[in-house]
């Protein structure tokens, strides 16, 4: 009886534990999809300076990566009129100082605004990649997004990135995101990004909070790498990357934090231009 009882509970197990894999999975690559990205070190929004003296996902901080070597992480979102512009908060305050949504405003609108009282104004997708040109690997963060202009932020920038030459790649924090880019565009290199739970807005149901920071989304999207905030450590993760995703960290601010990377993200220091 005892026996039964303990294959009983083995099998439950194993089912439970290959269900696990199912939702982890990552999507397949080779390695002439993560060559142009592997090894290398990301600018956080451009190689900005800690003080905001360059302003960060300005134009003068894209140039900075680009001559000093770096790959870049960068933010897009769509404009009031449907332009996709380069921008991180949701909200313009922190950076523009005036508290207004970036949808709220129109593009125009936004070109009046100054970033943190630089010169500098928020770019278009369309400036950014002219300035870097080719000269550096990029990963493009699409920001979440209303479902009513989720689709059209997807479909403008991977419209962009196509008449772009130049090495890119895409991630999002929002599963529906990572899976747009699985069914229009599954030859470009998509990446899940998570963090903590206790870190996701808690306007987001519990239960889906639990299963972004687990990747457990990765059964709709099946992302090619997983971007994980380095502070984020926990079974699931791990077990997507021992079953293939490429590791990418987030975000670095000192040498030495991120190790065991294949692309590391950094901020307010200057590593060398390949991981060692």
């Amino acid at each position: 009886m005892l026996t039964n009882i303990v294959l009983a509970i083995l099998i439950i197990a194993l089912l439970l534990f290959l269900l696990l894999i199912s939702l982890v999975l990552p999507g397949r690559h080779d390695a002439d999809m993560i060559r142009p990205f592997a090894n290398r070190y990301y600018a956080h929004r451009g190689l900005y300076q800690k003080d905001q003296s360059i302003p960060e996902n300005s134009l003068t901080a894209f140039n900075a990566a680009c001559e000093n070597g770096f790959g870049m992480e960068l933010d897009v979102q769509l404009s009031k009129d449907g332009e996709v512009v380069v921008f991180h908060d949701d909200n313009l305050k922190r950076m523009c100082g005036i508290d207004q949504p970036v949808s709220a405003l129109t593009l125009a609108e936004l070109k009046d605004l100054r970033l943190a009282g630089t010169d500098e104004q928020i770019p278009t997708f369309t400036e950014m990649l002219k300035v870097v040109a080719g000269r550096g690997p990029l990963i493009v963060e699409l920001k979440p997004s209303p479902v009513a202009i989720r689709d059209e932020l997807c479909r403008k920038t991977c419209q962009i990135l196509k008449a772009y030459q130049g090495d890119y790649c895409v991630e999002s924090f929002d599963p529906a995101i990572v899976a747009w880019f699985k069914a229009h565009a599954p030859e470009i290199m998509r990446g899940q990004l998570i963090m903590p739970y206790g870190r996701y807005n808690k306007k987001i149901p519990a239960i889906a909070r639990f299963a972004m920071s687990r990747c457990l989304t990765n059964a709709t999207a099946r992302p090619h790498f997983i971007a994980c905030d380095i502070r984020h450590d926990c079974f699931p993760v791990t077990l997507a990357e021992k079953l293939g995703a490429i590791k990418v960290a987030w975000t670095s601010r000192q040498a030495g934090d991120a190790p065991g990377n294949d692309m590391i993200i950094f901020e307010h220091y200057l590593p060398g231009k390949y991981i060692q």
